[in-house]
């Protein structure tokens, strides 16, 4: 229990407070305040949402800016709308809005959930937004009584993931694939 105490438990130094469906990123980008006053929130911020009313080709132009290769919009659909949990994260500019952040689980909605299909906006990596998504997934799930999360990391950010508490089963690779011949 000791990882879940320190993501949940302490202080943070990136904090979210509550706007209306969205929860607002308080924090810096690019070296300028989200959180300052009227001024600069109406010039930039960050939001998080669990809504689900994602505009599928505003998702696929995020996947194809990270290199995803594109899959069937349909399925996309149908994958968020079966997912347990969806979390988008938004550049907010004024009263214009732009997906730069995304993540899915799934879930038995009782003790365990894998994460799906994190991505971020290159011109936002680099800047503490993938972590600061990651911490509202996982506190999502934990509100959910959610106690075991996994999920499956390219090579190239496993060193992310690790650096957020996630390892390798420290019993063995218990995992199993089947895949159609």
């Amino acid at each position: 229990m000791g990882f879940w105490k320190t993501w949940f438990s302490t202080p943070e130094s990136v904090a979210t407070s509550k706007t209306t469906s969205f929860e607002e990123h308080t924090g810096e980008i690019n070296g300028s305040s989200v959180n300052g006053d009227a001024a600069a929130r109406n010039a930039e911020r960050i939001v998080f949402s669990t809504e689900r009313d994602i505009d599928l080709y505003e998702l696929e132009e995020l996947c194809d800016a990270v290199g995803w290769s594109r899959r069937p919009l349909r399925k996309v659909k149908k994958a968020i709308e079966h997912s347990f949990l969806v979390a988008s994260m938004w550049q907010v500019r004024g009263n214009q809005r732009r997906l730069i952040g995304f993540a899915r689980a799934t879930s038995d909605h009782a003790f365990n959930a894998t994460i799906w299909d994190v991505v971020v906006h290159p011109d936002f990596q680099g800047k503490g937004l993938g972590k600061a998504l990651m911490k509202y997934v996982l506190k999502k799930l934990r509100s959910e009584e959610i106690s075991n999360v996994t999920l499956f990391a390219d090579p190239h950010v496993v060193d992310f993931y690790r650096s957020m508490g996630f390892m390798a089963d420290p019993e063995g690779i218990k995992g199993m694939f089947w895949y159609p011949h």
